[in-house]
């Protein structure tokens, strides 16, 4: 992947370093009110911002009436307010507030959509999310499309109030120029097919079973902001790792296994969108991201504290993480003998060492990368509690013959 540096020198500036007809206006006022600080250049400062970059001969073009003859010169009033209220920015960003307006509203409902998601306490965290982001791809599309000079309202659509009737984000994801493509177009198409299951008809829960495809959709909403925008509006500095309350034993399992399953609607509507898609298509991580946080251990405190450790794909281990599983740091290590004293001090007395060596060895328990044990200190096998829970899991499930 491009670094930061490649990235921002590869951001583009397009055919939307241009002025809008309320800006044309304001120039001409400028223009007509005259004063020491009206020469083109000076009038340039105002329009120049860091996602557009305007050319001094525009405003010349317009003091000369090359340009744009038919647009009115702003009121006295309206040249008073911008200039009194200049420069209108988000401090977060630097964007003018109102000629980035599309792009602003983009980044602040994709922050929304994942500060919701990771609230805690919410019980359709993955609903919320979903309208939401869908609400800002729509936004960062349009802002794209208009930098980019390309027309994305309804021709000849107005809505009930009489305004223009813009493209919803689905429309945009078919327009040949736009800017989605591959598995990032599919995430969004599928998104927006369950928005459509929401709005209508009630979905339960159904936040484990999406949780895939919204991380992929916020990361690829992040990538494209930076790659066309810049390096700078990226959110990741608004939204660090989240931490959690949670760990899973066997008996938080063991509820996760007994949860309802998805509503028969969503169901469908997942089992529809995803029979047209090919197997390269449904492993695309900017269709479904998925993360395995691999077990980690370290003689020294210090050497285990990155949180995530991410595995490649095609790496020896990548095809046997197929869900998020949470890493543990500097856990405890047990020999066999242990494992066993826990199992017997747990209720099962007859559970004994050749019941533990027949179990791992049907299980395939100390295949690398299943995250049950490792090589300890002095070369010899040592399990982690992951592997502790198999084995209570194990003799709960034989009834009474451990007891």
């Amino acid at each position: 992947m491009p670094s930061e540096v490649e990235r921002a020198k590869k951001t583009k500036r397009r055919r939307g370093n241009t002025l809008e007809n309320w800006e044309v206006g304001i120039v001409k006022a400028m223009i007509d009110r005259g004063g020491p600080a009206t020469n083109d250049q000076d009038i340039l400062a105002y329009f120049t911002r860091p996602t557009r970059s305007i050319n001094h001969r525009l405003i010349s073009e317009i003091r000369t009436g090359a340009k744009h003859k038919t647009i009115k010169p702003a009121s006295e009033e309206d040249l008073d307010a911008f200039v009194s209220t200049w420069p209108d920015i988000d401090h977060q960003t630097g964007l003018s507030i109102r000629g980035d307006e599309l792009l602003i509203k983009g980044r602040e409902a994709m922050i929304a959509a994942v500060q919701t998601f990771n609230s805690a306490g919410l019980t359709f965290r993955a609903e919320l999310f979903i309208v939401t982001a869908v609400i800002a791809w729509t936004y960062l599309l349009h802002a794209w499309f208009r930098r980019e000079g390309i027309d994305y309202r309804y021709p000849g659509q107005k809505t009930k109030e009489g305004a223009d009737k813009f493209w919803e984000a689905g429309h945009c994801l078919k327009h040949d120029r736009c800017p989605v493509k591959g598995g990032a177009a599919k995430n969004l198409q599928f998104l927006i097919e369950i928005r459509h299951e929401i709005e209508h008809r009630s979905t339960n829960r159904i936040d484990d079973a999406l949780g895939a495809k919204l991380q992929a959709c916020a990361l690829n909403f992040n990538e494209l902001l930076k790659n066309e925008f810049g390096v700078q509006y990226g959110l990741e500095k608004r939204l660090p790792l989240a931490l959690q309350f949670v760990s899973f034993g066997a008996e938080q399992r063991t509820v996760l296994k007994q949860a309802s399953g998805l509503p028969k609607h969503i169901e469908a509507a997942i089992d529809a969108f995803e029979h047209g898609l090919n197997d390269e298509q449904l492993k695309d991580p900017a269709y479904r991201m998925t993360y395995g946080f691999v077990p980690m251990a370290a003689k020294k405190p210090g050497a285990a504290d990155t949180a995530v450790q991410i595995i490649g794909p095609g790496s020896e281990m990548a095809g046997e993480i197929e869900k998020i599983i949470f890493k543990e740091v500097n856990r405890e290590r047990y020999p066999p003998g242990k494992v066993v004293e826990k199992a017997q001090a747990a209720g099962f007395p007859e559970f004994r060492m050749h019941d533990h060596t027949q179990l791992w060895k049907k299980r395939g328990a100390k295949t690398i990368g299943k995250g049950y044990g490792c090589i300890g200190d002095y070369g010899h096998w040592v399990w982690f509690d992951r592997w502790v829970d198999q084995v209570l899991e194990h003799c709960e499930a034989e009834g009474d013959r451990y007891r």
